[in-house]
């Protein structure tokens, strides 16, 4: 069967008059128009053209679809339509149009590239301009490795902190691995130590933004380990700060993994390097969650009361990593709102558990503060933990109104953690107070249908290519 694609796919090619090299440039076309930006180079896209026409590999779903629109044709046509008549005079190949390429093609082929992407379609003006600047920073880099590099590298790094708060994190992933990627290019290249120190700081920044990312699109495993490998790179240059707060990141995932006992030793691995600050705050709390999980009611309380000190106590703190802002900066209305989580890990502790997350939403409410940023998931995950401790008091109304931030999410943003929570709501509306309540089964209702636009529900659906 791979024989006779591989075949079919050649006479596609040739009685268009393409070269391969201009059919791995209408392959491209037909992903970016998807905001796809994840194709290989043209170069490499050509070795796979090859090997596809002499049926050693076949293409995957999405290439499937990518060459269904680079011929103008629908996907029930795939390996079965006639090759058009071919041209009547040889000439060169020619530049494809810059156009989404899809005209021509079936309504069945759009709906599937929709399918596939889930309807994300880029804009293609945008997508053109930023690859021309990614251009010319590469040329840079290829000519001379200055002071400039440097500063486009840490602007890269500032911005894309802020997108991982605001932000798509899947577009964002993609876009934080092509900046890993040149930092990875110039630390092959001979440059001084304090180059290398400058270089190492921001390549274990974007490891961690990545890892953040990679546990909000529902793949921990994945996420740990390029957290970790940010965290080689700030141990190589002993940066205190940044080692801190990926060490926050591993506590995270692994106690929404469950694993109580490695979050607090990491989490209290990580208070070995900072005793200050918002990132020792943050730390505090994680401890917190963790020992309430544990049963070390005592524990927990002494942590809260340690990271509200550490918070208090250097109201003006500044690192290199509270420069950068974003991901890497925690508001006030952040810090509310983990000191609510852990104590809604407490029995009896209901009370504070909802002043606590409360004091939060009221600060989203608010607006961020100077040097403050709020993630899109701030207030939606302070409102989930807040119902979750309004349903243990039956206040099934105060508890909807809590969730209302969370179901009004676009299904792009609606990331792991959030469905993670959401679960323990459900389990909350399980309680026999609930049975027979209208109200509760359509909250029910409605936590399912996130769950199935939750852009982890659809990632991990996509077919792989």
């Amino acid at each position: 069967m791979l024989t006779g694609i591989g075949a079919w796919l050649r006479r596609q090619r040739e009685a268009r008059g393409w070269a391969r090299r201009e059919m791995a440039v209408r392959l491209t076309q037909a992903a970016q128009a998807v905001s796809d930006t994840t194709v290989p180079s043209i170069e490499n896209l050509c070795t796979y053209i090859r090997r596809w026409e002499f049926g050693r590999h076949g293409p995957t779903e999405r290439y499937k679809i990518y060459y269904c629109t680079a011929f103008g044709i629908s996907v029930e046509e795939w390996g079965t339509a006639p090759p058009p008549p071919p041209p009547k005079l040889k000439t060169k190949a020619r530049t494809p149009a810059r156009s989404p390429a899809l005209n021509g093609a079936g309504p069945d082929l759009a709906a599937s590239i929709a399918a596939a992407y889930r309807g994300m379609y880029g804009d293609t003006v945008e997508r053109e301009v930023k690859m021309a600047a990614h251009e010319a920073s590469d040329r840079t880099d290829q000519d001379h490795v200055g002071e400039t590099t440097f500063e486009q590298l840490r602007a890269d790094v500032v911005r894309l902190s802020h997108q991982c708060d605001t932000g798509e994190p899947f577009a964002a992933f993609l876009d934080m691995r092509r900046v890993r990627d040149r930092i990875y290019r110039l630390l092959d290249r001979r440059l001084s130590q304090p180059q290398r120190t400058d270089l190492r700081f921001l390549l274990g920044c974007v490891n961690g933004l990545m890892g953040i990312n990679a546990d909000r699109l529902g793949y921990p495993d994945a996420a740990g380990e390029l957290i970790r490998n940010g965290l080689a790179s700030a141990a190589a240059i002993d940066h205190r700060p940044l080692m801190a707060r990926l060490r926050c990141e591993l506590s995270t995932i692994a106690y929404f993994r469950g694993r109580f006992i490695e979050s607090r030793d990491q989490a209290r691995g990580g208070l070995e390097y900072v005793s200050t600050g918002p990132g020792a705050a943050y730390l505090h709390t994680i401890d917190a969650r963790a020992a309430a999980r544990l049963g070390d009611a005592d524990t927990a309380r002494e942590a809260v009361r340690d990271a509200q000190e550490a918070r208090d106590r250097y109201p003006s703190y500044t690192d290199d990593l509270v420069e950068i802002g974003g991901e890497y900066s925690i508001s006030r209305a952040t810090h509310q709102s983990r000191i609510g989580a852990a104590f809604a890990e407490l029995p009896g502790a209901e009370r504070e558990a909802a002043e606590a997350l409360e004091q939060a939403i009221g600060l989203y409410d608010e607006g961020p503060g100077e040097r403050e940023e709020f993630s899109f998931a701030g207030k939606p995950l302070a409102g989930i933990n807040l119902a979750v401790v309004r349903l243990r008091s039956g206040a099934l109304d105060a508890a909807a109104a809590a969730l209302e931030p969370a179901f009004s999410l676009p299904a792009v943003q609606r990331i792991s953690v959030l469905s993670i929570r959401l679960a323990a709501v459900r389990d909350e509306l399980a309680a026999p107070i609930y049975r027979g309540s209208v109200q509760a089964r359509d909250m029910g209702e409605q936590i399912e249908e996130f769950g199935r636009e939750a852009v982890v529900a659809g990632l991990h659906g996509l077919t792989g290519g």
